[in-house]
């Protein structure tokens, strides 16, 4: 049963009565022997709140001699944006209440890959700028030097496969002529019917000599040797072989300015020959002698081939020495000799 609103004493403590309204007490509590008022009790008044601390106030600063008493320095503007800044405007080509020309509505520029969270990193992808750089970032030098164009390069490989090819025509040409020898009769047998029209004929051509594929195996093999003794000795103490000198452009390590020593020279130059070896696998090796013959074209921002980044190599363009021009003029109406 519920209880009548009206002053009773309170449960909690005895001593006291409060009023019930019918569903809590209301009001503050009175002596229980106290003649308690007629109805309810008048509402509890709100806590003030309290009056926030007040700084004390600091005398004024005393101006520096000839400055005006609370007024500017002599030639500031009062109150007025510095030269050139338009008074409660944005800064030029803002826009008014908006982000900056490529940034995205709500949040700031980001770049892509760009760290959305903690425990990220927070640098642009490899090969992406930063986007403090107003253009591309400038090529690098190595050891204070420009990489070498690809035309150089291309131009410098030429002149040395030019070179192993002369050795190979001194030393190889033995093998070689026996080697078309050997595949005379498949050739003359193929040719003759092309020229009769006999393409037709199933019959199988004759094979060539059973010295054929010992005569291949031993012109590959010279053919890389002698690549390696024109090219390897040279690159290890100069970095430089016949056709680097002609186009000015030497490979250094990475790490220092120093000759690349023979074992990196090997790494280097295997890469790119020994693949010479497996030339009479359809080709296999050409192949991959290609491929890392044009891999400095997609590789940033060294320009290393496949070789370079086995031996941790850089291709670099030397300087090119002017001969000294003299400084005096002969006068050829007085020769050297005494003067009167």
């Amino acid at each position: 049963m519920s209880v009548e609103p009206g002053w009773h004493v309170d449960p909690a403590d005895p001593e006291t009565r409060r009023y019930w309204d019918g569903e809590g007490w209301i009001g503050a509590p009175i002596p229980v022997d106290a003649t308690p008022p007629e109805g309810p009790p008048p509402p509890e008044p709100s806590p003030a709140a309290a009056p926030a601390p007040t700084a004390p106030a600091q005398p004024p600063a005393a101006p520096y001699p000839g400055q005006p008493v609370g007024g500017p320095y002599p030639g500031q503007p009062t109150a007025g944006p510095y030269p050139g800044q338009p008074v409660s405007g944005p800064y030029p080509a803002q826009p008014v209440g908006g982000p900056y020309p490529g940034q995205p509505v709500g949040g700031p520029a980001q770049w892509p890959g760009q760290a959305s969270g903690p425990g990220q990193p927070a640098g642009p992808p490899p090969g992406w700028p930063y986007p403090t750089w107003p253009v591309r970032p400038p090529a690098p030098q190595p050891h204070g030097l420009p990489l070498a164009s690809y035309g150089a390069r291309l131009v410098a490989r030429l002149i040395d496969l030019g070179v192993v090819f002369l050795l190979n025509v001194v030393v190889n040409g033995w093998f070689v002529w026996h080697l078309l020898g050997a595949w005379a009769a498949p050739w003359q047998e193929y040719w003759h019917r092309v020229n009769t029209g006999d393409l037709r004929n199933t019959e199988p051509l004759p094979p060539p000599s059973e010295q054929a594929t010992g005569l291949l195996v031993a012109i590959l093999l010279i053919a890389t040797a002698l690549w390696y003794a024109y090219e390897v000795p040279s690159m290890a103490a100069r970095g430089q072989t016949f056709g680097k000198r002609v186009m000015g452009v030497r490979a250094l390590p990475i790490e220092a300015d120093q000759p690349l020593g023979f074992g990196r020279a090997t790494r280097r130059w295997s890469t790119l020959g020994l693949p010479t070896l497996l030339w009479y696998c359809c080709g296999f090796g050409l192949l991959l002698q290609f491929v890392d013959a044009v891999s400095p074209l997609f590789d940033q921002p060294l320009r290393q081939a496949l070789h370079d980044k086995r031996a941790q190599t850089v291709v670099v363009q030397l300087p090119r020495i002017r001969p000294e021009t003299r400084t005096t003029s002969r006068d050829s109406a007085n020769p050297p000799g005494d003067t009167p």
